[in-house]
């Protein structure tokens, strides 16, 4: 059975640009539409009825998770393998875009780390996409679900998680051709199998990267609390851009806290890339280390996940490293000691600007820092 399918999609806010070329918008839409569409052809498409079948209609007790994009739902198909049926919302102004994305950046994709994509169903204005079950659920409601999160991660698995995202990034960066940028690296976005191998998941709002290009500008979409703050002000979107949401994550696996946390006895707002900073200055980042692991796990290597992500969260751009050092680095095959770790970069004030422009020049805080701003998606 074959897809069809005959809309193609552009987009007017983009455009991207590099030392050696120039690409227009409209001509990186269509070469992702293309590669969708051939994608369309390889991969298994399932009927409707099929799907309502293997999730009961859909039904909410089968509904495993919920986002912008749509529903999420466990479903069991007729030759027995458990699946995830992700349903694209059909309010969504982006679901066949972001469908298209996600079936481009996947089709040539294969890795351990990634999420492997079953097929997918097109009828009417039904948009579904059909993935590996993750038996574990998600990073951010298993380690950071508060009250609600069931699992225990010690230490072996937190640094199998770490390492299995960040090998994933490396691989769609500098690996697969052409290069993907995610663009919403964030805890829910990674899913964890039934011996919690991390899998980088939803790519809806991924961007393909051909050799010649090294940036790209584009509407800013992601997640709060991930952004790289160069990206949510100007809109210039590469791949260092995704290594600054790693480097929130990897913060977040460590210490056990979310990049953003609302304490109202400490004031409202706490943001983990400012407290991290904060205690690499006073030497003592071992301190930030998750006190549920009780004192059970490696202390140079929880230090050194620690010092890669404030790496990885640097103001510049330019100082944070490719994917592929920061896995030799918390592997402990390069060396740390020479590196010099900078001021990190940090969203703090989310009313004063909208998309990539500011309504007012920077202002400077009593610590001597210049919010960035973003009005929010």
């Amino acid at each position: 059975m074959k897809f069809s399918f005959s809309n193609c999609f552009s987009s007017s806010s983009s455009s991207s640009s590099s030392s050696s070329s120039s690409y227009s918008a409209s001509e990186l839409s269509i070469n992702k539409c293309e590669r969708g569409m051939k994608a369309l052809q390889s991969i298994q498409a399932f009927s409707y009825n099929e799907l309502k079948l293997a999730t009961n209609n859909f039904r909410s007790a089968n509904k495993i998770g919920e986002g912008g994009f749509g529903s999420v739902y466990k479903g069991t198909l007729q030759d027995g393998r458990i699946v995830a049926v992700k349903v694209l919302s059909i309010e969504s102004k982006q679901g066949d875009r972001e469908f298209m994305a996600e079936i481009a950046s996947l089709s040539n994709a294969s890795h351990e780390n990634l999420v492997k994509l079953h097929g997918g169903c097109i009828e009417g204005a039904s948009r579904i996409l059909v993935y590996d079950y993750m038996e574990n659920n998600n990073l951010a409601q298993s380690l950071l679900g508060g009250k609600g999160k069931t699992i225990k991660f010690n230490w072996k698995a937190r640094r199998k998680i770490s390492l299995g995202i960040a090998r994933g990034l490396a691989y769609i960066h500098e690996e697969v051709k052409p290069h993907i940028v995610h663009r919403d690296i964030k805890a829910s976005n990674i899913l964890l199998d039934w011996d919690f191998s991390p899998k980088i998941s939803d790519f809806g709002l991924s961007k393909l990267f051909p050799d010649s290009i090294t940036q790209i500008s584009t509407r800013v979409a992601g997640t709060l609390g991930y952004l790289a703050p160069e990206y949510a002000v100007s809109g210039h979107l590469t791949r260092k851009s995704d290594v600054y949401s790693f480097g929130v994550l990897l913060l977040e696996i460590v210490t056990g806290r979310s990049g953003i946390d609302f304490d109202l006895q400490l004031g409202g707002e706490q943001y983990l890339v400012e407290k991290a900073w904060e205690m690499y200055k006073a030497q003592k980042l071992l301190d930030l280390v998750d006190p549920a692991l009780n004192g059970d796990f490696n202390e140079t290597e929880a230090v050194r996940f620690l010092q890669v992500g404030l790496l990885c969260v640097q103001e510049i751009c330019g100082a944070r490293p490719r994917m592929s050092t920061a896995v030799k680095m918390m592997c402990g095959e390069a060396d740390l000691d020479s590196v010099e770790i900078s001021l990190p970069g940090l969203i703090t004030d989310f009313t004063d600007v909208k998309i990539g422009r500011r309504r007012s020049p920077p202002h400077t805080s009593g610590g001597g820092r210049s919010p960035l701003s973003l009005f929010p998606l």
